[in-house]
């Protein structure tokens, strides 16, 4: 009998080459898969995650699935991973989900994180995990402005790096939040998907903003106008964290 396993996880993305299987390089999939072959050598395994986060990038909230068919039940497969897995990555829960339920396709949105620490001089402790950036203080009110303009359904091509496969470049940004605690800001975008490299190429543009480098309509007219060769400032990937990944239905406890 093969059953589907649905796993939130945690990792530090510092030491991988992304989420995605890539020959030669050490991933956060491959990484999982070599686990879980470990424990169910009884099927090709194939871990499905509900995002493919960038070499760097961080989750605390990821959802991914896969298909076993050995004995381990599901309850145990929280502390079977975690047994064998690196201390960069961790299981938070293992639930048993219909096999018509998907990790990607099933989500209705995704929730990101990204961390700055405004301070004038760097931070060993924050390094992983925040964009040292500091030519000036932010303007979080300016900022703010910008990022109310994104809510709604739009065409987001200006955020799209090249070499995706999405058919289209548009998606519905349903929440954004910035908030300073002294040094540090911290941006949150909720969409109902992301294009790839869109969190990072926003970033770039947001702190330009906030630095008085570019005024709210020439933010505005850059995105609203898909010009794409004017977004030549990404964030850098550690600052970047996948939090939470919202389904219609209850998954996990936590």
């Amino acid at each position: 009998m093969i059953n589907r396993i649905a796993l939130v996880i945690q990792y530090d993305g510092s030491g991988f080459s992304g989420w995605q299987n890539q020959k030669d390089l050490i991933t956060i999939q491959g990484t999982i898969e070599d686990k879980i072959s470990e424990l169910d050598p009884y099927r090709p395994v194939k871990v499905i995650a509900a995002g493919r986060t960038d070499a760097g990038v961080h989750a605390s909230g990821q959802v991914v699935h896969f298909d076993s068919s050995g004995p381990i039940p599901f309850h145990k497969w929280t502390s079977a991973l975690n047994g064998r897995l690196p201390a960069s990555i961790k299981v938070l829960e293992a639930v048993n989900v219909p096999s018509n339920w998907h990790a990607c396709y099933s989500a209705k949105n995704r929730r990101y994180r990204y961390s700055i620490f405004n301070g004038s001089y760097p931070n060993l402790f924050l390094q992983n995990i925040c964009w040292h950036k500091y030519r000036f203080r932010l303007d979080i009110n300016l900022m703010k402005h910008a990022l109310n303009d994104l809510l709604g359904m739009h065409d987001f091509a200006a955020f799209q790096k090249a070499g995706s496969n999405r058919s289209n470049s548009l998606t519905t940004v349903q929440e954004v939040s910035i908030a300073r605690n002294g040094d540090i800001v911290t941006v949150e975008i909720q969409a109902t998907g992301f294009l790839y490299g869109m969190v990072r190429l926003l970033m770039g543009q947001l702190v330009a903003v906030g630095e008085k480098r570019l005024t709210l309509q020439e933010f505005k007219y850059r995105w609203r106008k898909g010009l794409r060769s004017e977004v030549k400032e990404a964030a850098p990937p550690h600052g970047l964290c996948l939090i939470r990944v919202g389904y219609e239905e209850k998954i996990f406890s936590k």
